[in-house]
């Protein structure tokens, strides 16, 4: 498709606006996906007493969690392929959209229902990261693309940690809803920015849009990841979670059948089935397992009351400031991360990340009642964790071709996403099996959380192990030139108006 010609300025005309664009590129999309992830947090504190505030059964209340985790997983990939054929920037504004639209219907409303789809909407915006990481690929020469993909993919792990702590503190001090409206306000600065200082790519994948495969990949993974999510309340031998399950092996089987058939399909699985790209999805599935046990376990074990021998008893907003340490270390060890790669290959960070996750896992197993040492260990597998994460896009950069980072880069997120929701799962039902009552109440015994450490490191090793199977890395001579074409066509393409 052909692009406009590019509009000379007038003599004399300063250049001092596109340069400070430019500049602003990487700030501005890093805080996107810090935002991002910010918004997929700052739920957590309020779940509680969002009964009482929406007379709600708790169970229902638990769909503001579960609808963002099913529609983000759902719309990554797709919306990956779309910034793929459509434009990057045009997509990652759209999902911005939709997520500062989630948090305005938030903001305004007590109903449980509205909030539900509300919450839905937000979970668009999971495609930030990916669609960011294509778009500093086709942006960035070389030497600066590592470290920014590096700082990007830490994003979601300094949202998080940052979004515990304030949604606590402005739920504590203030109605909850302003929590909402400030998140509206700072979405609407976020797709204002995105516009003005992110170019559009001219890198795009023409064809038709694989509605059918949209359709197929959807309904798999609502099936499968609401089985998984939904599991602990129904009883996995429940007919309802078994039907759910074998749907999703049903659907998902025709799913592949026809992505092979088709001449676009939505997700390119003979270069998924690559070892190279394949066990890069491996990891990722493997690595969001090991990092999503540590919010979890953490948050509850701190929380936990002073009468079961090990809690310490502290406050929502104390847990975040827990949690703090480790959000501030991904920051600060992204840029290490980019040079290991460069030095070493992407391969190697991975492995080495996954690594100390264990490590962080073995310190929590050896001492989990000083607070001291819990946040030693929670920020031991925060660093494993921004390793492991900074590397993943990195070597799917290296592996797929520059028209289809983007949705490669969200097949690889879904399956964060899917081991996040396995963890999630797979820890609950740990907790659960090894609780006693305190005080008329159930609460996990430290037994029970101790398994939960050793069940993610073991896993995290698991991860380090599929990592270093992972054929070699480095750029092919395709990939260097296709870069090189993406640069060139950058600077001889304008975007539409």
């Amino acid at each position: 498709m052909g692009h406009p010609a590019p509009i000379s300025q007038p003599p004399g005309a300063s250049t001092a606006a596109p340069r400070l664009r430019d500049r602003l590129t990487i700030p501005v999309l890093a805080s996107g996906g810090i935002l991002m992830a910010v918004m997929q947090t700052v739920v957590v504190p309020l779940l509680p007493d969002l009964p009482r505030l929406t007379h709600a059964s708790a169970a229902t209340v638990s769909w503001m969690v579960t609808a963002t985790l099913l529609s983000g997983a759902v719309l990554t990939p797709v919306l990956g392929r779309a910034g793929d054929m459509y434009g990057k920037r045009r997509v990652l504004t759209a999902a911005l959209g939709l997520m500062t639209v989630g948090s305005v219907m938030c903001a305004l409303s007590c109903d449980i229902g509205v909030l539900i789809v509300a919450r839905a909407l937000q979970g668009a915006a999971a495609s930030v990261v990916p669609l960011s990481i294509s778009i500093l690929r086709d942006e960035l020469p070389p030497e600066r693309r590592g470290s920014a993909v590096a700082l990007m993919s830490s994003t979601v792990g300094i949202g998080a940690a940052l979004g515990l702590p304030l949604a606590a503190l402005v739920i504590q001090y203030a109605d909850w809803h302003t929590m909402f409206w400030l998140t509206s306000a700072l979405g609407a600065l976020g797709v204002a920015a995105t516009w003005w200082a992110v170019r559009e790519s001219p890198v795009r994948e023409p064809g038709r849009f694989d509605v059918l495969g949209t359709l197929g990949l959807a309904a798999g993974l609502v099936c499968l990841l609401l089985g998984v999510s939904q599991g602990g309340q129904w009883g996995w031998g429940s007919p309802r979670i078994l039907g759910l399950f074998l749907a999703a092996v049903a659907v998902l089987a025709l799913w592949w059948w026809q992505q092979l058939r088709t001449e676009r399909p939505l997700v390119d699985l003979r270069l998924v089935t690559r070892p190279r790209v394949g066990l890069s999805h491996v990891a990722a599935l493997l690595t969001g397992f090991a990092f999503y046990a540590n919010s979890l376990v953490t948050a509850q074990l701190v929380q936990a009351p002073k009468a079961t021998g090990y809690g310490l008893g502290l406050s929502i907003v104390a847990t975040g400031l827990c949690l703090l340490p480790g959000g501030v270390t991904m920051l600060f060890f992204s840029p290490l991360s980019a040079r290991i790669s460069a030095a070493r290959g992407p391969r190697v960070t991975l492995a080495l990340g996954a690594a100390v996750i264990a490590c962080g896992y073995a310190v929590r197993i050896a001492d989990s009642r000083d607070l001291w040492m819990i946040i030693l260990g929670a920020t031991v597998v925060a660093t494993g964790t921004t390793l492991a994460y900074s590397a993943l896009p990195t070597l799917i950069l290296r592996a797929v071709p520059a028209a289809q980072t983007a949705s490669a880069n969200g097949v690889n997120v879904l399956m964060r996403t899917i081991g996040q929701a396995v963890s999630s799962a797979a820890v609950a039902a740990v907790l659960v099996h090894h609780s006693s009552l305190v005080g008329g109440v159930p609460v996990p015994t430290l037994h029970g959380y101790l398994l939960a450490f050793a069940m993610a490191g073991a896993i995290a090793l698991v991860a380090c192990a599929a990592a270093l199977s992972i054929p070699g890395d480095r750029p092919s001579g395709d990939t260097r030139r296709a870069g090189g074409a993406t640069r060139g066509a950058r600077d001889e393409a304008m975007e539409g108006a």
